[in-house]
């Protein structure tokens, strides 16, 4: 289907009247942010995605309809919405984003302000009984922010990004972060410096909180799982998405799910769940398709979002976790002001060869060469190609036969470009 062109303003000064904007727009067609089911509202800067997966997966074999809001879309756009637990329709999709451009006419929305009124219209027509709702940038003045009253906010861990909007400096993400803050609110692990922000931030709005490492915690490899919360230690299996920073994930999940009280969630919806959540391109094994049939028998090919530093470094913790060693050879593709050299400064030295991409999905991606250009200076045996297939195949010429494992990472929209190359889609 083709989706709806907002009028989009850019930069910092379109953030900072977001909030006002969406406001006035949802009054237009009905405030339906007033009709919706209990909120999960999750904030962030790494793990908002794999911790509301985890959280729709355990409610779900609980018997429970659920709501998602997510961004952005790997593939199709559809998947930012879900509606009870499906994809919303192409159908349904074109009538609700109509509606709202009708009744915008013309305000100056951004694309992501435009898509959450659709949604959350969506989402007052169709019944469940919970709403999982991710930021988009930040939380304080992030378009979702108009629910006064969500039945808990999550914060999953904060590291640098987007710093251009937010600020320069983890305490000043944190602060803008915990603008969601209402009522109830789960922390998960954090720096202490924005650990120092959330909690402050709850003792000032009063809300309730339970923080990793004061109320809860948790421990894990590849073979063991153990939260602890109250004195009580319990053991669950290791998750289905791979990757040390999915323990951490996890475990903010079942935090959240310990607070609950009015769902009835036993602890082998819990275990199910956690072994039975799936969630595309967070350290996801490539086992078959047209870019996996390229491999050599015996090389692997892994595919991740991570674009942050703290992304970086969770992510090259688990790929040197992995028990078999292959030469490590790493994909780069990028928005646009985006920190190059801090993100790949977790992969020096341990990077065999690296070959920087251009996202064709994303209208503000960074360019090949410029990617290259600052991988070589830091050292990089590294190549520049326009196309993930070239990406690969440069890849596979230097490998010379050898067994590799290929790693391609740096943004969302680069995840959603290979799933689509893969399945032959582009």
């Amino acid at each position: 289907m083709k989706l709806p062109h907002w009028p989009v303003p850019y930069g910092k000064k379109a953030i900072d009247l977001g909030l006002s904007r969406i406001k006035k727009m949802l009054s237009k067609i009905g405030n339906p942010h007033l009709k919706l089911p209990p909120v999960i509202h999750v904030a962030g800067t790494n793990g908002k995605g794999s911790t509301i997966a985890y959280l729709k997966a355990i409610l779900e074999l609980a018997g429970y309809k659920v709501h998602q809001y997510i961004s952005p879309h790997l593939v199709r756009f559809n998947e930012r919405i879900m509606l009870a637990g499906q994809e919303i329709e192409d159908d349904f999709l074109t009538e609700i984003t109509e509606e709202c451009c009708v009744a915008a006419r013309d305000m100056q929305l951004t694309f992501f302000e435009g898509t959450t009124a659709a949604a959350f219209l969506a989402f007052s027509r169709v019944k469940a009984d919970i709403l999982l709702l991710e930021t988009g940038l930040g939380g304080r003045l992030d378009a979702t922010n108009v629910i006064d009253n969500p039945l808990m906010s999550v914060i999953t861990p904060i590291s640098l990004d987007h710093v251009e909007y937010l600020g320069n400096t983890v305490a000043f993400i944190a602060k803008e972060k915990a603008g969601i803050i209402k009522k109830n609110c789960v922390i998960s692990w954090q720096l202490s410096e924005a650990m120092e922000v959330l909690v402050q931030e709850c003792e000032r709005v009063g809300a309730n909180y339970y923080a990793w490492g004061k109320h809860w915690d948790f421990s894990g490899d590849q073979n063991h799982f153990l939260f602890n919360s109250n004195g009580l230690t319990l053991e669950f299996p290791i998750p289905s998405l791979y990757g040390l920073h999915q323990i951490v994930n996890a475990a903010t999940a079942i935090a959240a799910v310990n607070l609950l009280n009015d769902f009835n969630i036993s602890k082998q919806h819990i275990d199910y769940g956690l072994t039975h959540t799936v969630w595309p391109a967070r350290l996801q094994k490539i086992t078959s398709g047209v870019l996996f049939e390229m491999l050599e028998a015996g090389s692997e090919m892994w595919l991740d979002g991570a674009h942050n530093i703290g992304g970086a470094q969770m992510l090259i913790a688990s790929i040197e976790n992995m028990q078999e060693k292959l030469p490590l050879y790493l994909i780069n593709g990028r928005s646009k002001d985006w920190d190059i050299a801090g993100f790949l400064e977790c992969f020096k030295d341990r990077t065999a060869f690296f070959c920087a991409t251009y996202v064709k999905s994303e209208p503000l991606s960074e360019s090949s060469e410029k990617i290259h250009q600052v991988a070589v200076e830091m050292g990089f045996k590294a190549e520049c190609s326009e196309s993930i297939r070239q990406a690969v195949e440069k890849c596979l010429m230097y490998a010379n036969g050898k067994r590799v494992r290929i790693l391609i990472c740096g943004s969302l929209y680069l995840s959603g470009d290979v799933l689509a190359v893969n399945q032959g889609i582009i």
